[in-house]
């Protein structure tokens, strides 16, 4: 049994997905005590911002005309994808910033898509991978909220994910995480404590699938 975790938070300390997403290794790792688990921090090494174009233009150039960017670029790539591809359950943990995708993790993504095995339309490999997807807000996003709708990060990771490489994806979503730093929040302090044991539970809970699924 082997884990994939990456990591998107740009945070050194103190990040609030990090933190959910190590509930859920934990989790998964009562079960599998001796386990291997192989990390990708992108929000804190993240990849070169000429992987992706360097390696979209060296697909469409012959091998041995290839420049070294290149090469180093599609090499970059299926190492990302062999990563993937060489675990048995996956766990990706994703702040929302700016309303959008984390430009780390959008970074990886383009450049796993450039690699034959992931790309759009190709027979997927990871279809039917246990996945769990840790998504945490600063403020609250939900029905009915002033910022209903302004979340375009989660759904275009789960076409990513559910849609496009056919993981058996399992959400845990924590908002508020900004309460108790923004002053503006604090009369939502009861909500968001609720909130944040919410998510700890679920998390704990999709660790502890992700262990059992992935045994299968």
């Amino acid at each position: 049994m082997s884990l994939f975790r990456l990591d998107a938070s740009i945070r050194p300390q103190g990040s609030a997905s990090r933190a959910i997403g190590d509930i859920v290794e934990n989790a998964w790792r009562e079960a599998q005590p001796d386990a291997k688990i192989t990390r990708r921090h992108v929000g804190l090494d993240p990849l070169p911002s000429s992987a992706w174009a360097n390696a979209v233009f060296a697909g469409g150039t012959d091998e041995n005309d290839r420049s070294p960017e290149q090469r180093e670029a599609v090499a970059l790539a299926s190492a990302i994808v062999d990563e993937l591809l060489d675990a048995e359950a996956i766990l990706i943990s994703a702040p929302l910033y700016n309303f959008g995708v984390s430009q780390h993790l959008k970074a990886w993504v383009d450049l796993a898509l450039t690699d034959p095995r992931l790309a759009t339309g190709a027979g997927q490999p990871l279809a039917g991978k246990p996945a769990v997807l840790v998504v945490v807000r600063g403020g609250a996003y939900g029905p009915g909220t002033p910022r209903e709708g302004w979340d375009h990060s989660t759904g275009w990771i789960r076409r990513i994910l559910e849609d496009v490489w056919g993981l058996d994806l399992r959400i845990v979503e924590r908002e508020f995480t900004l309460v108790g730093q923004n002053p503006a929040l604090d009369e939502f302090t009861e909500l968001a404590a609720g909130m944040r044991r919410d998510a700890e539970h679920l998390a704990t809970r999709h660790g502890r699938h992700l262990a059992s699924a992935g045994a299968n």
